[in-house]
């Protein structure tokens, strides 16, 4: 019984450990935390990739984490915060890039290619339907001809 309890509880605990925020970091206030934890999740980190900036263990996480709560703190809005970033580290650090410049190609790529799939199929069966359709009728000789080879006499 002791080693469950043992297990369920590190089981219960586990997920805690995950998040890489530190106590220090953590601002008093709630609800200027809770925002902080907001962007914090659409913040990618510059050397993880994969995990946002609450996630991640990396140093550079840990000074965006630090930088995004100086931001609130000094009374900037969420939008403000995350532009902030953005000027310090381009929007590579962005889980969502922003649909503009450059960016603008590549979320206008999938539904380009898409339709262009969709054209590219839809001419494909049409001239197939029409390569299976016939385009003369036989002459009166070559049914004659047809019905002999046929067996049909």
């Amino acid at each position: 019984m002791r080693q469950f309890i043992s297990v369920l509880l590190l089981l219960v605990t586990l997920p805690l450990a995950a998040m890489a925020v530190q106590p220090d970091e953590v601002l008093g206030d709630p609800a200027l935390e809770a925002r902080a934890r907001g962007i914090s999740q659409k913040l990618r980190c510059p050397v993880c990739q994969g995990e946002n900036i609450d996630e991640s263990n990396a140093a550079i996480s840990r000074d965006l984490r630090l930088y995004v709560r100086e931001r609130l703190v000094a009374g900037d809005d969420d939008e403000e915060v995350i532009d902030a970033v953005v000027d310090r580290f381009g929007e590579f650090v962005l889980f969502e890039p922003r649909a503009r410049g450059g960016n603008l190609l590549l979320w206008l790529a999938g539904p380009i290619m898409a339709i262009l799939a969709l054209i590219v199929a839809w001419r494909f069966i049409r001239s197939r339907s029409m390569i299976t359709q016939p385009t003369t009728r036989l002459s009166d000789e070559e049914q004659a001809r047809l019905k002999q080879i046929m067996g049909e006499d």
